[in-house]
């Protein structure tokens, strides 16, 4: 009963872990973007925005891309997490709306993908090792994104 308890807790803690990430650049909330991932992590973020190490740099490129906008929304849904003592892995949906009045060729860009992510439990909690964005489709104009 305890295992399943302990499961159970971390499996909901992962899933507050990975809402939090959303909200944290929704609200351009770096301090609490910092809160989600090790010191040391590392962010796949596909073709266009690359290979991030470390807190900083994946800082860096969420404010790059979402500061400028209007708003963006970042829906978190679809959890599989898979545990392993201290270990973790998680994959979850993202549907992503950015909006940019005033974009030449539309004001909205909206994307639907896959993160994958390794994850550790440290003394503050589980935070994400690595971050894996898989990219499934794209609706609207990319420029919103400044791409």
């Amino acid at each position: 009963m305890a295992r399943t308890l302990e499961s159970l807790l971390d499996r909901m803690e992962i899933i507050e872990l990975l809402h939090r990430y959303a909200t944290a650049i929704d609200d351009h909330d770096w301090a609490r973007l910092a809160t989600c991932f090790t010191p040391d992590a590392v962010a796949l973020y596909g073709p266009v925005l690359g290979r991030r190490e470390g807190i900083a740099a994946i800082e860096q490129t969420c404010r790059t891309s979402l500061e400028p906008l209007d708003a963006s929304q970042h829906i978190i849904g679809t959890h599989e997490i898979e545990l392993d003592g201290d270990r973790a892995r998680a994959r979850c949906y993202v549907h992503a709306q950015h909006t940019k009045a005033g974009t030449p060729g539309g004001d909205n860009f909206v994307i639907g993908a896959t993160y994958l992510d390794q994850l550790v439990r440290t003394p503050d909690g589980w935070r994400i090792r690595e971050r894996e964005l898989r990219m499934l489709w794209q609706e609207g104009n990319p420029k919103v994104l400044g791409g």
